[in-house]
């Protein structure tokens, strides 16, 4: 009886414990499961919205990450967990040469300094080239003549520039009016420029429309030859159709440029009419010494974008000074420089755009950078490289052999050193 009675008393005093234990068990099961339904404030939704990025992967080509164990298995257990729901985007190019991309360059009529600047800045990167004169459309070099020439590929957010011009034309932005992303999100034309924001670009496409779009890139020189008698030069594509709803549509256009082939003689004769106030010169690419000597500008059209050249150039300066290239800087600083990356990819081929002009008070320079590769390739690079190849001209005092401007207005601008 004794122990019966001593066993019921245990069991007394066990079960509060057993009790409580069951509800701390039960509050912490609740407490995780709230913790796991978190809801985003309207605040951090607006914040998401404005973190997108300039470079555009398509689901088709992506893979499950591959996990690297980092400091011992628990980590990786870790990592692996954290990144069970993320995908890479799987390529298949090189970014890196491989052989000799200027065998074939027909160099005789190029400028000399300009060309080893430009070949000693692109390196080993698979890339092309191309640097001209705004003042008169004389390409001072093409490094990579085979890629130049071809037949283009998806200009990415270099697009931007064009639907900028367009928009801008048509009364629909100033660089100070505020388009509304949602909500109380509101983005001007320099931030977008500068931060290359697809929302923004997409936003002012579809008010665009197609048919105003597509008039100007005509305009602009795209879907055509940018070059007069270049040999093997192709015109790039330009679609008299926008790209269905289901892949975005004129806004989908408008901030990466899908379903558009554009080459670099193109975006750099629009970046040299930008640099020059408003001529859209044929790019002429001289073969002889003689040539040069011979020289004659030939204009293709006269752009009526002057007086809204200043409401570009500010985002542009700014994509430079803090934006998506500012990785320029780290290598140039001497002079301001105005340009536009541009990354995005297909069929496991990343494409990294850079197009800019050098304001100097010896006149004005353009240069295209276009990388194609894998992960090392995007567009940030080729503002990178673009950095090295202004410094090299600045340390082959190519820039300083020159008479300053009087008078720097647009269009009377001289580059390039003679020969």
């Amino acid at each position: 009886m004794k122990r019966l009675i001593f066993a019921l008393f245990v069991a007394a005093l066990a079960a509060p414990q057993l009790l409580f234990g069951a509800s701390a068990t039960t509050t912490r099961r609740t407490i995780h499961h709230t913790r796991a339904r978190v809801h985003e404030s309207a605040t951090a939704r607006r914040h998401i919205v404005s973190l997108q990025h300039s470079e555009r992967v398509t689901r088709s080509h992506l893979r499950p990450a591959t996990l690297t164990t980092v400091r011992g298995a628990h980590a990786a257990h870790l990592r692996q967990a954290s990144f069970h729901h993320r995908y890479y985007e799987r390529f298949t190019a090189s970014s890196f040469a491989t052989t000799d991309l200027t065998a074939g360059d027909i160099t005789a009529g190029e400028d000399p300094v300009v060309r080893q600047a430009a070949v000693n800045a692109l390196g080993d990167m698979n890339g092309t080239v191309v640097a001209i004169d705004p003042s008169n459309g004389r390409i001072l070099a093409m490094v990579n003549q085979k890629l130049a020439l071809s037949t283009g590929a998806e200009p990415c957010s270099t697009i931007k520039i064009s639907v900028a011009l367009a928009a801008l034309e048509e009364g629909i932005i100033t660089k100070d009016t505020p388009v509304n992303l949602g909500g109380n999100y509101h983005l001007n034309l320099t931030e977008a420029l500068a931060h290359s924001n697809n929302l923004y670009f997409e936003t002012v496409g579809r008010r665009l429309g197609f048919d105003r779009l597509h008039h100007y890139e005509m305009e602009f020189g795209l879907g055509e030859l940018a070059g007069y008698d270049i040999p093997g030069e192709q015109p790039g594509l330009y679609p008299d159709q926008p790209i269905p709803d289901s892949e975005g549509g004129v806004g989908r256009m408008c901030s990466f440029g899908e379903g558009i082939s554009m080459t670099p003689l193109q975006l750099g004769a629009l970046v040299a009419a930008i640099a020059n106030g408003g001529t859209l010169y044929y790019l002429q690419h001289p073969t002889t010494p003689e040539q040069v000597l011979d020289f004659q500008p030939r204009i293709k059209r006269t752009l009526d974008i002057g007086p809204i050249l200043p409401e570009i150039e500010d985002g542009m300066q700014a994509a430079v000074r803090y934006g998506t290239a500012r990785s320029l800087r780290t290598n140039f600083n001497e002079f301001p420089v105005l340009g536009k990356t541009g990354t995005c990819s297909d069929d496991g081929t990343r494409f990294g755009w850079f197009a800019s002009y050098a304001d100097t008070q010896y006149g004005r320079i353009v240069a295209v950078f276009f990388l194609e590769g894998g992960r090392p390739t995007f567009g940030p690079k080729a503002a990178e490289l673009t950095g090295v190849f202004y410094r090299n001209l600045w340390d082959s005092s190519y820039f300083a052999a020159k008479q300053p401007l009087e008078t720097p207005a647009p269009g009377t601008t001289e580059v390039g050193a003679p020969q």
